[in-house]
């Protein structure tokens, strides 16, 4: 009896490895016009080259920059290899990593009284993309130009400062996102009238002293001016972390794969739809 639970242990515990393996998301570096975006990426079980399969971006939070090609996985990734979510949402996840002198998000942060003071956000309404997120427009492209990707089917979600960079990212790419989900982001609620083509899940917790919730929540109110599709979740005894909650909503990955775009956008290389 004895050996047999040993052997059930042992078993469940390879299971749990596996599932676990960060290694299964491969690592790749795009090069473009002298700048190098590292990225991980993990294909569907049994991946088809001839078949089309569903997108998702995740961006990660600051605290993940670098170039090592491996903080970036540190939150999301393990969402992504659980064999249940494998098996019932296959998809190519894509974690890009942002350059530690660059940002996702086109924002300005203002520190009171000491550099390592909080820090206020000032997101701006129009200018350039930072190099980080030009790196990220590319790397769709470059993603729909290998890959075979279901095109109502293309989703994004971030962290803190990838929660940014994902109303960033869909206000850049409009006609690209069927779905998104910014956790403890922000952005400028001017913004919001371009995120009307999109379904957002957006999530904050209540007492983020990071990222005050208040960004969440004025995005959310915009949205709903301009009739976005938008569900906002604030987790009242949440931090910063509020990703770990989000993370556990047994509906979110449910949530996401169910949104598809009405007409399947054409990705051109300019970083949009048609």
């Amino acid at each position: 009896m004895k050996n047999g639970l040993l052997l059930i242990v042992l078993l469940s515990t390879g299971l749990f490895t596996k599932a676990q393996d960060l290694s299964l998301f491969k690592k790749e570096w795009l090069f473009q016009s002298g700048d190098t975006l590292p990225y991980r990426i993990l294909l569907p079980q049994n991946f088809d080259a001839n078949k089309k399969y569903p997108l998702v971006l995740f961006l990660h939070g600051r605290g993940e920059s670098g170039t090592d090609n491996e903080k970036q996985l540190v939150h999301g990734a393990k969402l992504f290899l659980a064999d249940s979510n494998r098996n019932n949402f296959p998809a190519i996840v894509v974690f890009p990593q942002c350059p530690v002198n660059s940002y996702w998000s086109n924002v300005q942060m203002v520190a009171e009284g000491s550099k390592s003071a909080s820090r206020s956000f000032y997101f701006t309404k129009e200018g350039e993309a930072t190099g980080a997120m030009k790196m990220v427009m590319a790397l769709m492209g470059n993603l729909f130009a290998r890959f075979k990707i279901q095109e109502n089917q293309v989703y994004v979600m971030g962290l803190s400062m990838g929660g940014m960079g994902t109303f960033e990212v869909v206000r850049r790419m409009p006609n690209t996102f069927a779905a998104a989900i910014p956790i403890c982001g922000g952005a400028n609620p001017a913004t919001a009238g371009s995120l009307t083509k999109t379904s957002w899940w957006v999530f904050h917790g209540g007492k983020d002293d990071v990222v005050l919730p208040k960004y969440s929540e004025d995005m959310v109110k915009a949205m709903k001016r301009y009739r976005v599709p938008v569900k906002f979740t604030l987790y009242p005894e949440a931090n910063h972390n509020s990703w770990d909650p989000a993370f556990a909503e047994p509906e979110l990955l449910k949530w996401l794969f169910k949104q598809k775009k009405k007409a399947e956008p054409v990705y051109n290389e300019r970083g949009g739809g048609n």
